[in-house]
C-alpha cells in the first residue's frame, strides 16, 4: 500500500485561481534503452472539484504492481473528463535530446485531449460545464507537471511543437504522482500504454531477443546482454549507454 495517498489540494488551488481545467502530467520511459518516452495526461474540469473524489487505490504507477495498474486502468480513464498519451520515438529523443522530446510529448498529448474535448472548435471556444451550471467560453488551463522542471513550456513555440489550441499555464510538482490525483491517474494511463507497447513490440521476431515483455526496453541485465549478442535494432536510443 503506498504511504502518501493522492489528493485534489493541488488542483483546487489552480482552480481557486481562476482556470476551468486542469491536467496532471507524467511520463514514462524516460530511461529506457529502447522505445519511445510516453508522457500521460489526465484532466478534470474546475467545477466538478466539488463532486469530484479521488479515485480508489490511485497512487504513483511505479509504486504500484503491474497487476493494480491493469485493474484500475479503465477506470481512471473513465474518472477522467478526458485522457491522452503523447509520444516521441527513439529517433526524436537521439535527435533532440530527452528534455526536448518530453515537452513534445506532452504537448502531442495536450493537443490531443483538447481536440477530444471540442477545445480548439467554433473559435476555441468549449462548453465548460458542471453538473449546476455550462457555460460558453474559452477555457483556461492549468496543468500540473510530475517533477522540479517544466519542460513543457519551453518546448512551445519551437519547430517541432504540435499546434495546441489553447496553451496550459503549467505549474510543478515535486513528486506529483504521489501527491496530485490527476498525475497519479496520468502516470498511470501513461505507464499501462507504455507497456502494452513494448509487450507488443516483444512479439515480433527482430525485438524478441531484447526480452521487452519483461524489461519493457529498460537496462536489464538481460536487455543489455541481448544488445552485445545480437547488435541493436531500429528502437534502440543510439544516443544511450546501450552496454
Amino acid at each position: 500500500m503506498p504511504s502518501v495517498i493522492p489528493t485534489l489540494d493541488r488542483e483546487q488551488e489552480l482552480a481557486d485561481q481562476g482556470f476551468d481545467l486542469i491536467v496532471g502530467f507524467d511520463e514514462v520511459g524516460r530511461g529506457a534503452l529502447a522505445g519511445p518516452v510516453m508522457v500521460g495526461a489526465a484532466a478534470i474540469w474546475a467545477a466538478d472539484l466539488p463532486q469530484l473524489h479521488v479515485p480508489d487505490h490511485v497512487a504513483d504507477s511505479k509504486m504500484l504492481t503491474e497487476r493494480r495498474r491493469e485493474a484500475i486502468y479503465e477506470d481512471l480513464e473513465a474518472w477522467s473528463a478526458a485522457w491522452a498519451v503523447g509520444q516521441a520515438s527513439n529517433q526524436e529523443i537521439d535527435d533532440w535530446g530527452i528534455s526536448h522530446a518530453l515537452g513534445i510529448a506532452a504537448l502531442r498529448a495536450l493537443a490531443q485531449l483538447e481536440h477530444h474535448l471540442g477545445i480548439g472548435i467554433a473559435s476555441n471556444q468549449t462548453s465548460i460545464s458542471s453538473e449546476a451550471t455550462t457555460t460558453l467560453r474559452t477555457p483556461r488551463i492549468g496543468a500540473i507537471l510530475d517533477g522540479p522542471h517544466d519542460y513543457i513550456t519551453k518546448a512551445l513555440g519551437t519547430f517541432e511543437a504540435p499546434d495546441v489550441p489553447i496553451n496550459a499555464h503549467v505549474v510543478t510538482q515535486v513528486k506529483g504522482d504521489q501527491h496530485c490525483a490527476t498525475v497519479a491517474s496520468a502516470a498511470v494511463i501513461a505507464k499501462v500504454t507504455r507497456d502494452h507497447l513494448m509487450i507488443e513490440l516483444a512479439e515480433r521476431p527482430e525485438y524478441a531477443p531484447y526480452g521487452w515483455a519483461s524489461n519493457k526496453g529498460y537496462g536489464a541485465k538481460a536487455h543489455r546482454q541481448a544488445i552485445v549478442d545480437h547488435g541493436l535494432c531500429d528502437l534502440h536510443r543510439l544516443s544511450w549507454k546501450l552496454t
